[in-house]
């Protein structure tokens, strides 16, 4: 398919792992962070890792929206989904997301709660016109990428009258979390992090742009390429930032140019920043509470704000303390580390949302990682013997 198997040429990919390779210093480690699942997915299902030299090491981040939300978060949609005049509408991801004690919004579901499954926002708001008795509340998520569609959505519910439709807004910030992992213990004071770099998102970024990440690189002193998620973007991309490590540089590059500018899509921003404010504060699973790192609906539009039309109420929930999502998610741990994985926590039987999420770092080594470790030691006992 044109545009797409240009980027997938395995060919080209050694030959940039060649120049890595070459350019990479062997006498230091390069320890790069990319943010965003869909580069985890890239990077396990095309086992780019495998193509690094052994000192250019990669770090999955937190990049998935379904992963970070709190487990208090999706308490409170079940809680508010069980109560008889509710349709709540999501996406499939959430459905299956492990809430407190086992629950989940699709045994909710089968418990007799009106939750709907949805691909849209457009879906959510013909339920609320097809369906007037009924209080139809969209679960909002996702980073920047997926706010503008919600916005539009609101915009379109004012035009059309729907008084019987509600946000229960959690639209997380990219900005705000890499900073918040720039400036935590793992990072600044235990070192049990080390980034050189980071990979940025890529649907992000064809919203909010390249600028926002040019604090990070000048307070941090991290290099940040924004990159595409077909391999060659990725491949390319460490090959960017190794240069930049080896330049002594840290500066923010755009690799994925045929989609992301310096300054995004000024229209979308425009219209989230119409309908949406900063929150002082969000919980980040895996991350604690993040300083700006979400938004919820304006004053003006409390109407359409389902937190504040059903007196909603966040409880405090724990991870499953035999759970590593939490770990994982901030880069302190991998999949294999957790000794749920692959036992009693798999994709029919998820512990926690990293195995959930179709960009989930349990997911990606579930269904790609874990095969190529096979390889890797069994060519291990044929070198020793």
């Amino acid at each position: 398919m044109k545009y797409i198997d240009e980027y997938r040429d395995g060919s080209l990919a050694k030959d940039v792992a060649r120049q890595i390779t070459a350019l990479a210093d062997p006498a230091r480690s390069y320890h790069f962070m990319e943010f965003c699942g869909g580069h985890t997915h890239a990077i396990s299902r095309y086992g780019l890792e495998d193509l690094l030299p052994a000192n250019v090491r990669m770090i999955h981040g937190p990049g998935c929206p379904v992963c970070v939300l709190p487990i208090g978060r999706i308490d409170a949609a079940i809680a508010l989904a069980m109560r008889p005049e509710i349709t709540l509408c999501t996406y499939g991801d959430l459905m299956r997301v492990p809430g407190s004690n086992g629950s989940s919004l699709l045994k909710a579901k089968a418990a007799g709660a009106d939750i709907r499954m949805v691909y849209s926002t457009l879906d959510a708001l013909q339920i609320g016109e097809a369906e007037p008795d009924r209080e139809v509340v969209f679960f909002a998520i996702g980073f920047e990428t997926t706010t503008p569609t919600t916005a539009l959505a609101l915009k379109a519910a004012i035009a059309r009258g729907l008084g019987n439709f509600s946000i229960f807004c959690n639209h997380v910030l990219t900005p705000a979390a890499i900073q918040n992992i720039l400036e935590s213990p793992d990072v600044r004071k235990l070192g049990t992090i080390k980034i050189d770099g980071f990979i940025g998102p890529a649907h992000v970024s064809t919203v909010i742009g390249t600028e926002p990440y040019e604090f990070f690189a000048e307070e941090f002193r991290k290099p940040v390429v924004v990159a595409g998620f077909e391999p060659l973007d990725v491949i390319q991309a460490i090959l960017m930032l190794v240069q930049q490590v080896s330049d002594g540089r840290h500066e923010v590059e755009n690799q994925y140019i045929r989609a992301v500018t310096a300054l995004g899509n000024e229209k979308a921003q425009a219209e989230v920043a119409n309908f949406f404010e900063l929150r002082e504060s969000f919980e980040w699973r895996g991350l604690g509470e993040v300083p700006y790192g979400a938004l919820r609906l304006r004053p003006q539009y409390a109407a359409y704000d389902a937190e504040k039309r059903f007196s909603m109420v966040t409880p405090a929930a724990k991870d499953n303390p035999a759970c590593e999502c939490g770990a994982i998610l901030r880069g302190v741990k991998k999949p294999a580390d957790c000794k749920l994985f692959g036992t009693v926590c798999t994709p029919d039987t998820p512990m926690g949302s990293c195995m959930v999420s179709s960009e989930g770092a349990c997911a990606a080594h579930w269904a790609y990682g874990r095969f190529r470790e096979k390889v890797r030691q069994v060519d291990a006992r044929r070198a020793v013997a």
